[in-house]
């Protein structure tokens, strides 16, 4: 029994392949690659089948991490086999609760900077696609504090289920 988990932006170039790489690592770090899949998506569809943005690349790979993607736009269908979406900000939390087919499913939609406890009133990771290199630099930065937080609670439900 999988404990899946979606990391969800706007257009699925940026911020959620971000966190999706991020995450992957910090999940095989844990030595929880075989209990927890780690997947993102868009709540659009404007860049469907492209790449992750160049820049998203450069600077995940600029400190370790796999910058391989293909863009895909999250379907309401998606939230009866996942556990855990996760929104990059308010926008996408908004959008993806009033997408949800039930109030379980309404459930399972979390901020991302919400499982970083340095984060502050401000649990929005800023879109970087309209800036420059430190954006995208920022954005990494906030994934990897709230990454952290994230995997404990994530272990916690993963073991649970696999006992």
């Amino acid at each position: 029994m999988t404990y899946r988990v979606c990391f969800v932006c706007t257009g699925n170039i940026c911020r959620s392949p971000m966190a999706e790489s991020v995450f992957r690592a910090r999940v095989e770090e844990a030595g929880l690659d075989g209990l927890v899949e780690v997947d993102s998506a868009g709540t659009g569809g404007w860049h469907e089948g492209d790449p992750a943005d160049p820049r998203t690349v450069s600077v995940l790979e600029a400190h370790g991490y796999d910058g391989g993607h293909t863009a895909r736009q999250f379907q309401a269908s998606w939230f009866a086999r996942l556990d855990l979406v996760v929104a990059l900000d308010e926008g996408h939390l908004k959008a993806l609760r009033r997408l949800a087919p039930t109030e379980e499913d309404a459930a399972k939609v979390r901020l991302l900077r919400s499982y970083d406890p340095t984060a502050g009133d401000d649990l929005d990771v800023p879109d970087p696609y309209y800036g420059g290199m430190e954006g995208f630099e920022e954005c990494l930065a906030m994934v990897e504090a709230a990454s952290t937080g994230l995997v404990e609670v994530v272990r916690e439900k993963a073991e649970e289920r696999a006992a």
